[in-house]
């Protein structure tokens, strides 16, 4: 079996963790930059409401902004200027106010549970975010503190998180699926995220070139001497083919493609490893790589997912996303 050189491993590794920003994440992160420098001007702090469909990047954007915030020890504690959390697999307050308690660093936190009331921990969490000089807090996968819950208990989080960012001076960045819109329709957070952000998937029909330019980034980005030209007309068409304008989608399918090259010990990335990677995900599909562009049927998002609260029951209440009929590029681009 053939292997890969430590340096070719660490060169996949390192794409298949790389960061391509496009012009809808250069926003969001101008805004993370905003909400940490408004911080430091005092009074009532805005807060953000970041939603995206699944495998739009939501995470990964995430992951690459706090990584550039190093935690420091000082005075025996550790600071944190960015807190990055997410909902927990126990959906209450109670186990949220844990879980951000846990990722400041403060471990032994989750046997406080059913000896501390809310309120106390809430206090305690104050406290600690204070400690640990945090200046902007990111609550991920938002949508689920939220689904099948009351309005009594939604009112509840927003009560809860509107204090902490008070008795803190922290902004607050909400990050789930499109539907956690809702908790923007709470009075306490109508007015307070001001800032409202979607990360969309790509689309043919809308800004083509935007899709383009995060191609070569990712182009640029591959373990190769020479860089592949994923612009090219047909290799861009039979991508956005695969993925859909999905952003997870279109990275898995690069990522074995790579893998693939560098074990056939070639020297940049060519049409037949996409075409052998599809061909892996997807063996019961019309491979596009292998078809000309006149053969080629594109499909974009039509409606992202939804939650319906008034729904009968649980399994009617998660909409999924809809995409578009199949279409060849003459009809796409007549949208």
């Amino acid at each position: 079996m053939k292997t890969l050189s430590e340096e070719q491993r660490a060169g996949l590794l390192a794409f298949n963790d790389c960061f391509v920003e496009h012009p809808a994440l250069t926003t969001i992160i101008e805004d993370f930059e905003r909400l940490r420098f408004n911080r430091t001007l005092g009074g009532e702090q805005q807060s953000m409401l970041l939603t995206g469909d699944t495998g739009s990047g939501k995470t990964q954007l995430i992951n690459h902004y706090s990584k550039r915030f190093f935690s420091q020890q000082r005075r025996n504690v550790l600071t944190k200027p960015i807190l990055v959390s997410r909902i927990p697999s126990k959906l209450t307050l109670e186990h949220t106010i844990i879980q951000l308690l846990m990722d400041l660093g403060q471990f032994g936190t989750e046997y406080r549970t059913g000896r501390s009331h809310e309120l106390g921990l809430t206090e305690s969490l104050v406290r600690c975010l204070q400690l640990c000089e945090t200046e902007l807090i990111i609550i991920n996968e938002f949508q689920e503190l939220i689904e099948f819950k009351s309005a009594q208990y939604k009112q509840l989080i927003a009560n809860r998180l509107k204090y902490i960012s008070e008795e803190t001076q922290i902004p607050i960045v909400l990050v789930g699926m499109p539907w956690a819109e809702l908790i923007a329709e709470e009075p306490q957070w109508a007015s307070r995220l001001i800032c409202r952000r979607q990360i969309p998937y790509f689309k043919l029909s809308q800004g083509p070139e935007d899709f383009v330019r995060f191609l070569k980034g990712l182009a640029i980005r591959m373990p190769f001497d020479l860089p592949p030209k994923l612009e090219e007309k047909h290799t861009t068409l039979a991508l956005f083919a695969a993925c859909r304008g999905e952003v997870r989608k279109l990275k898995h399918l690069l990522n074995e493609a790579v893998k693939m090259a560098l074990f056939d010990g070639a020297n940049t990335l060519a049409k037949e490893h996409l075409a052998n990677a599809y061909q892996l995900f997807y063996p019961s599909m019309s491979n596009p790589f292998l078809q000309a562009i006149s053969d080629l049927r594109f499909t974009e998002v039509a409606s992202y997912s939804r939650y319906e609260p008034n729904a009968l029951s649980d399994d009617e209440a998660l909409i999924a996303t809809r995409f578009t009929d199949q279409m060849s590029l003459t009809q796409l681009l007549k949208k």
